[in-house]
């Protein structure tokens, strides 16, 4: 398919998807848009501006992100591209779709729990385990495999897993 030959609106609609398909290079089961990290594609002209924020303002991931966006875009016929990281407003986990949760507790990942409710206020956590599903679990570390994650295990099956810490 040409390019050219879209509409502007399709022509947004293939940029997003191109955008979107990208995969976080740190949870490769998830999807950019999946996290929210996809802002916003707008077309300027002949080129592709795409915000992203990330998941905190210093992961290691987004120039790794950046670049694959770019190489999505021309993949999907669009010669030029600028990738620019918006800070404000900061990311939450808020904006993670439902699909990018179930697919975190597929992986093996506890998803973020909603940050809404008395129980988050005081920072009482009531994580479930992804594998058995118990919610006896304990917190071992602040942090996990990445900084956005920390290290739990289930007192239950005895597992222990990543929970994708709230923001």
């Amino acid at each position: 398919m040409v390019v050219a030959d879209l509409s502007p609106a399709e022509l947004r609609q293939r940029a997003w998807e191109a955008a979107a398909s990208v995969a976080d290079p740190e949870i490769p089961v998830l999807t950019i848009d999946d996290l929210g990290v996809l802002r916003e594609v707008e077309l300027v002209g002949d080129r592709v501006d795409v915000a992203i924020t990330p998941t905190y303002s210093g992961c290691p991931a987004m120039n790794m992100i950046a670049l694959e966006i770019e190489l999505a875009l021309e993949r999907a016929g669009f010669r030029e591209a600028r990738v620019r990281t918006v800070l404000s407003p900061a990311w939450t986990t808020d904006w993670m779709s439902e699909e990018g949760r179930r697919k975190l507790r597929d992986y093996g990942i506890a998803p973020p729990q909603s940050s809404s409710g008395r129980r988050a206020l005081f920072g009482v956590a009531e994580v479930a385990c992804p594998q058995c599903g118990s919610v006896d679990t304990e917190q071992l570390a602040e942090f996990g495999s990445t900084s956005c994650k920390a290290l739990w295990r289930c007192k239950s099956c005895r597992e222990p897993f990543d929970y994708f810490k709230c923001h």
